[in-house]
């Protein structure tokens, strides 16, 4: 019988072979043929698949309630957990068996269960730290030297930079344009200024290399700027690695080199792009930091998850309401910063005091208030339709245009403007650059490169008419149609590629953007061209390159940490459980001066009314806020 229900599952493609071969696998480990430990153990192989940390079941139990058939064997989800529990591959937490199952019904994979588990007990430990004391006057009178403020309105990225000061882990959250990374900037000023003695090793670390090479670039832009003494500016460090560069990856395995027993050499450590990072990488990335080291996650909470398991900014961030804060706090940041807290912020007796380090910045100081790209991006993450449509459809807001379609067929003809006008200046700067012949090879590639970043074509998925590969090829032949580029060969001048696999021989990682151009230098055929540090460039022969694809459309998935003028995004011409508004907001948010959206009103309505969801106890362990995971109306609730 178990058998046959776990073919019927995997027939109707419920669940994978993968799924099916561990259930069967903890069927022989457990010695049982019974079905409640079969389809637990497909069931928790699928959550994770699908970027859950573990299964919730008492959800699943009551999704499993229409299908009969199953349910005629398999008991309620009282029994149902006393029967795992008496498994021999089914513990409770702290037991080192190969499922883990918890008071909540929460099923994990033994491994997960221990990342969360080591992340949240180091992460209380920092968060349950006294705050650091410092003078009152004399902080305060550095806080207004960097952060001058106007007005007795409090001001956020101040305050963000004193909840840095006083713990030694800090989320600094908040959308585009709202400061962060100048915050931290100050932020590195204050720590090296109030040193005691000898400068604190810092360290800026960033999912991708695309989302470091950005963070590099804005600690250098910020502390250009920064009121301090020069030998502090000196000292702010500009080079920023991937997570995976800075925990010292091991060819060939999932280790790295710096962990608990081989801690990193660094005091401070700045995570850009938080949001990106899975649970299994910052698990290993918070257990190789020295207890003393401060730890500043910077992120957008309400962007997209990371691609593989978890959602653990969005986890931290979650503490089971309004993030509030403790009259302590609040009084700090009155005497500090100058400005009294609304009393709206600050929580009842000292339930707020662990909280103190979550600080969401407010204000944008890219987009104004009659901005369509902040207005839009406001009503999508407040599950608006009606107010994101009349948005859309409006036409007083010139960084904002909405393009109807019923259907994918002939997109193409629909895009052709958009495509045309926005690579058109790349293109003409490809052309200078090849028939130029002399100059500067690195001035050249400069502006080649910026013309690239100015426009961009966006989509959710990456297959159908309306997916990147098909986004890609109907790029290609508008341009060339258009008389922008020849396509004689695969490696024409011009393609831009995108790097999917890490390659640390050649320090080239998964997120990197590459231009094939000719090398004027040296007179050579094409090669491929990516920015390197300090303004320089590294090229390579097209075969050199680890696994890429061509990169004139791209999923937002792969946008994440990028930023670019303008950006075309095209919806898909019917529903799908990718298109949330986690996905609209982190898309349209991705462009700074103008959004172009395609698409048709019922997909769009769907995709709003749809949120991100991940199954995790994090949440939970950090600041036993309840049920970490919300249902909305009319969602299956198994993962």
């Amino acid at each position: 019988m178990t058998e046959e229900i776990l073919n019927s599952l995997h027939a109707a493609a419920e669940i994978s072979a993968l799924d099916l071969h561990f259930a069967r696998l903890m069927m022989r480990l457990g010695a049982s043929g019974e079905p409640e430990l079969a389809l637990a153990a497909a069931l928790v192989s699928r959550a994770t698949g699908r970027g859950h940390i573990c299964m919730d079941l008492r959800a699943a139990s009551r999704e499993l309630l229409d299908k009969r058939w199953v349910m005629q064997v398999l008991p309620e989800f009282a029994e149902w957990s006393r029967r795992l529990a008496r498994s021999p591959v089914v513990g409770a937490p702290g037991e080192y068996r190969p499922l883990v199952l918890d008071d909540a019904g929460r099923l994990y994979l033994y491994r997960y269960w221990e990342y969360q588990r080591k992340l949240a007990d180091a992460l209380r430990a920092r968060i349950g730290q006294a705050p650091v004391a410092w003078d009152p006057d004399d902080l305060g009178e550095r806080l207004h030297r960097l952060f001058p403020s106007e007005g007795g309105e409090v001001d956020w990225q101040k305050v963000a930079a004193l909840a840095s000061l006083r713990k030694t882990f800090c989320v600094v959250s908040g959308g585009p344009g709202t400061g962060k990374t100048t915050t931290v900037a100050k932020v590195l000023a204050l720590l090296l200024e109030l040193a005691p003695s000898g400068s604190p090793r810092i360290a800026l670390a960033a999912p991708t290399g695309k989302a470091a090479a950005r963070l590099q670039e804005a600690i250098k832009n910020a502390k250009g700027k920064l009121n301090c003494p020069e030998e502090v500016k000196a000292a702010i460090p500009e080079a920023a690695s991937t997570i995976h560069r800075l925990l010292g990856s091991i060819s060939g395995s999932p280790a790295f080199r710096h962990n608990a027993d081989n801690p990193l050499a660094v005091d401070v450590l700045v995570v850009d792009e938080a949001s990106m990072v899975d649970l299994p990488l910052m698990s290993r990335l918070v257990q190789a930091l020295p207890p003393e080291a401060r730890l500043i996650l910077l992120g957008d909470r309400d962007q997209l998850s990371s691609v593989e398991a978890g959602a653990v900014l969005g986890d931290i961030c979650r503490t089971g309401g309004r993030i509030l804060f403790s009259r302590g706090f609040a009084l700090a940041c009155q005497e500090a910063c100058g400005a009294p807290m609304d009393e709206g912020f600050i929580a009842d007796g000292a339930q707020g005091e662990s909280r103190d380090c979550i600080i969401e910045l407010r204000k944008s100081y890219r987009f104004s208030g009659e901005s369509g790209i902040a207005l839009f991006s406001s009503k999508v993450k407040s599950n608006d339709a009606d107010g994101a449509l009349a948005t859309l459809r409006g036409s007083r807001h010139a960084d904002l245009a909405w393009t109807e379609i019923s259907s994918c067929i002939n997109v193409g003809r629909t895009i052709r403007e958009d495509v045309v006008g926005g690579f058109r200046e790349y293109l003409e700067a490809v052309r200078n650059l090849r028939e130029s012949g002399g100059g500067s090879l690195n001035d050249g590639l400069r502006r080649v490169f910026g013309c690239f970043d100015g426009f961009r074509v966006l989509c959710p998925l990456r297959e159908g008419p309306c997916g990147v590969g098909a986004l890609n090829r109907l790029v290609e032949e508008i341009l060339e149609e258009d008389g922008l580029m020849e396509r004689r060969r695969r490696w024409y001048a011009g393609r831009p590629v995108l790097i999917l696999r890490n390659d640390y021989t050649l320090r080239l990682f998964n997120g990197d953007i590459g231009l094939v151009l000719p090398d004027i230098e040296n007179r050579s055929d094409q090669r491929v061209f990516f920015p390197g540090p300090e303004g320089m460039f590294r090229s390579f022969h097209p075969q050199r390159l680890p696994e890429h694809e061509t990169v004139w459309a791209m999923t937002v998935h792969k946008s994440q940490g990028s930023e670019f003028d303008e950006i075309l995004l095209v919806l898909p011409d019917r529903d799908s459980p990718v298109m949330t508004r986690e996905l609209l907001y982190t898309a349209v948010t991705r462009a700074r001066k103008k959004v172009t959206v395609l698409g048709s009103e019922p997909v769009l309505r769907q995709a709003v009314a749809r949120s991100t969801q991940r199954l995790s106890g994090l949440s939970d362990a950090l600041w036993g806020a309840g049920p970490s995971r919300r249902l909305i109306p009319g969602e299956n609730p198994l993962p």
